[in-house]
C-alpha cells in the first residue's frame, strides 16, 4: 500500500495569542505538493501571522507547522531552506548592488557559484539593466522584484508570496504570475496572499479564507464560486424607487444596483418588477460571479463558517 504524500505546508490546529487576543485560533490545513493556493482574508485576519509562524519569525502559542513534514520549531534551518518567502514590507541592504544582494543571498543557503541561476531571475524578473545598480538607488517596484528574486535564489520547493504585487506596476504583475506559473508548472508549491482577488481567481487551485483568526472557507477555486458567488443583474437607477420586492435582493455596486439572480427567467422577473413600479433604468448588464463576491460573502458578519 502507498504512503500519503507528505504535504507541502500543514497547520496543525494553530493558535497565536498575544495577551488576551486569539490572533490565530484552531487552524488546521494542509497545502499539498505542487499546489497553486491563495490564503485570503482581510486585513488583521491572520494571514501574515501564519505565514510568519510558518517562516520561523513567530512561534504557535499551541500547534504545529511543517515544511514538507519537517517541524519548524524543531527543524528551523532545515524547514527555512525548503522556503521561499516573499514578505509585505520592502526588505533590503542599502550597500550592495542587486546582483551583489543575490550572491550574498545565495551564501545564507550555502550556494557558490549560483551565477546561471541568478542570470535568470534577472532576466525573467526584469531586473537585467538594474543588476550593477545600488539597491537604494531603486524604485520601489523594482525593490519589490529585487525580494522576489531574493526569494528564490536558493530555488525552493515551497515559495510563498505575501502580497507581491502591492503597489508595483501592470507589466511586474504579468512577468511575475508568468515565471511563477512556470515554476509552478516544474512542481514548485505555492502559497499566495493577495488582495487582488482576480489574481488569485486566476491563478489558485484551492483557495482559504480566514476571518478574525478561524478557518472560513476551504475548497477549490469552482466549488466555492459555485457555492458562495452568484450572477447579477447589474443596472443604474435613473429615476423612481425600488419595489420592496427588490429593496432587500439589491446591493450597491457603485454606482449602479447589483441584483442576484439564479437562472435567466430572474432576469424577467426583475425587470417587470422595476418597470411596474415605473423605475427608470439603464446601464444594463448581467455579469458572471467572480470571487470577490464570493468574498464578501463569506466575510458578511453574518455568514456562517464551512
Amino acid at each position: 500500500m502507498q504512503s500519503e504524500a507528505v504535504a507541502a505546508v500543514r497547520f496543525d490546529a494553530i493558535e497565536k495569542r498575544y495577551g488576551q487576543r486569539n490572533v490565530v485560533d484552531g487552524i488546521s490545513l494542509d497545502i499539498a505538493q505542487g499546489e497553486f493556493f491563495a490564503l485570503l482574508g482581510a486585513n488583521g485576519a491572520g494571514k501574515t501571522t501564519l505565514i510568519s509562524m510558518l517562516s520561523g519569525l513567530a512561534r504557535p502559542t499551541r500547534g504545529r507547522v511543517c515544511v514538507l513534514g519537517r517541524d519548524v520549531a524543531a527543524h528551523p534551518v532545515e524547514a527555512r531552506r525548503l522556503l521561499g518567502v516573499v514578505p509585505q514590507e520592502l526588505v533590503f541592504d542599502p550597500f550592495f548592488t542587486v546582483r551583489e544582494a543575490l550572491r550574498l543571498q545565495s551564501g545564507y543557503f550555502g550556494l557558490r557559484h549560483n551565477d546561471d541561476w541568478i542570470d535568470e531571475l534577472l532576466h525573467n524578473l526584469g531586473l537585467e539593466p538594474q543588476a550593477e545598480q545600488n539597491m537604494r538607488s531603486l524604485s520601489g517596484g523594482m525593490k519589490r522584484r529585487v525580494m522576489v528574486a531574493q526569494a528564490l535564489v536558493h530555488r525552493p520547493p515551497v515559495i510563498v508570496l505575501d502580497e507581491p504585487t502591492a503597489g508595483v506596476d501592470v507589466e511586474l504583475r504579468q512577468s511575475l504570475w508568468q515565471f511563477i506559473t512556470r515554476l509552478n508548472g516544474q512542481g514548485h508549491t505555492v502559497l499566495l496572499t493577495t488582495h487582488y482577488l482576480e489574481e488569485a481567481q486566476a491563478l489558485c487551485n484551492r483557495i482559504a479564507m480566514v476571518k478574525l483568526g478561524r478557518l472560513v472557507a476551504l475548497d477549490t477555486t469552482h466549488a466555492l464560486l459555485a457555492r458562495f458567488a452568484s450572477t447579477q443583474l447589474q443596472f443604474r437607477l435613473l429615476a423612481g424607487r425600488l419595489p420592496e420586492s427588490l429593496a432587500q435582493r439589491c446591493k450597491p455596486v457603485g454606482a449602479r444596483l447589483g441584483c442576484a439572480i439564479r437562472e435567466p427567467a430572474d432576469v424577467e422577473s426583475v425587470l417587470e418588477a422595476l418597470r411596474i413600479a415605473g423605475c427608470v433604468i439603464d446601464e444594463l448588464e448581467v455579469r458572471r460571479a467572480d470571487l470577490e463576491d464570493a468574498f464578501l460573502q463569506v466575510m458578511h458578519p453574518k455568514a456562517v463558517a464551512t
